[in-house]
């Protein structure tokens, strides 16, 4: 997401001193929030991070949360890692609820998100157990090294191109691509020639499309209350044949003929030929869910069959000779 950012210029009525509060008991941005009757989006929130070996403070509004990732990329860093409470402490003398950019020691490096620049008489950690400072201006009362893009983006955010808000939606992983850099192709000493002839290690990347969490996702999109209703080019099999009763003669040798002849024309067919009541097939077929339903029934003598269309739920009557000719309609 492109960095939103609006700059406030104080006036000297707002130019209100910095004030030290005792917050005891107070360790959580809602819990601080609450104590001092103001909003979270007042607070600024102080982490700890080690970005490979440097000690890095990051800020963000109190109801922001901070991008690992978008760090890691700004100090284009091997290692980024929360710095535990333990180590918190020996650094800037305080447990983490605590934590301020107010006089840090020099060994840490400030930065804040664009948001935070922005903000006026907020509250902050004073690196000192069960204390915040109120009236916190950035710039005034702390120096940022850089302000950045540094948090998740949040529904209602305004969009990257500037049309519309962003809104969320729930979705399904099926496949994933990987940059890998160089970092394996050095390892491997896998190199290339340059147009000057200079050996160059290959850039690598890597992709993957997981079977099962595609057919997760087929599940979740196309179904209805009887079950699943598979596209045609995803479905395992295209038709679903269904003899009603296989003990009668009519019936299984139109049945065995239809799937003979369908597998020669290069569709794939399950046929149901077990020994149960056309209810239960019926059902199974929908739960099933195959594009085409194909039934074989009592008019199996006069060569026609039934062919119910799953996703429409559209029943034809059709003779023997016309069959294969639609069912390529169909299934396109």
């Amino acid at each position: 997401m492109a960095p939103v950012s609006v700059k406030y210029e104080q006036s000297s009525e707002e130019q209100i001193a910095l004030e030290k509060i005792h917050t005891p008991g107070q360790k959580s941005i809602e819990e601080v929030a609450s104590f001092l009757n103001t909003d979270a989006a007042k607070l600024i929130k102080s982490l700890l991070f080690k970005v490979d070996e440097k000690y890095v403070l990051v800020l963000v509004r109190g109801d922001h949360e901070v991008n690992d990732i978008k760090l890691k990329n700004f100090y284009n860093a091997s290692i980024v890692d929360l710095v535990d409470p333990n180590e918190t402490k020996e650094v800037l003398g305080c447990t983490i609820g605590s934590l301020g950019p107010i006089k840090v020691t020099s060994e840490v490096e400030v930065i804040a998100d664009v948001a935070v620049e922005a903000m006026v008489n907020g509250v902050c950690g004073a690196n000192e157990e069960d204390h915040h400072y109120v009236n916190v201006n950035p710039a005034r009362d702390f120096n940022v090294a850089n302000y950045i893009d540094l948090r998740f983006i949040q529904e209602g955010d305004p969009s990257p191109d500037g049309n519309g808000k962003i809104k969320f939606a729930k979705g399904i992983e099926v496949g994933h691509v990987f940059k890998l850099g160089t970092k394996y192709s050095e390892a491997m000493n896998a190199t290339f020639l340059d147009e000057n002839g200079r050996s160059q290690p290959m850039i690598m990347g890597c992709y993957g499309i997981g079977v099962s969490r595609t057919l997760a996702a087929v599940a979740e999109q196309f179904n209805d209350e009887k079950g699943l209703v598979w596209p045609a080019n995803l479905a395992p099999y295209q038709v679903h044949l269904i003899p009603i009763n296989m003990k009668d003669g009519a019936q299984a040798a139109l049945a065995e003929d239809l799937y003979n002849d369908l597998k020669a024309q290069g569709m794939e067919v399950l046929m149901d030929d077990r020994q149960e009541r056309a209810g239960v097939k019926f059902a199974d077929s929908d739960l099933i869910g195959l594009p085409v339903r194909v039934t074989v029934g009592k008019k199996a003598s006069d060569g026609i069959v039934e062919v119910k269309i799953r996703k429409t739920g559209e029943v034809l009557e059709l003779e023997r000779a016309e069959l294969t000719q639609k069912l390529h309609e169909i299934l396109g």
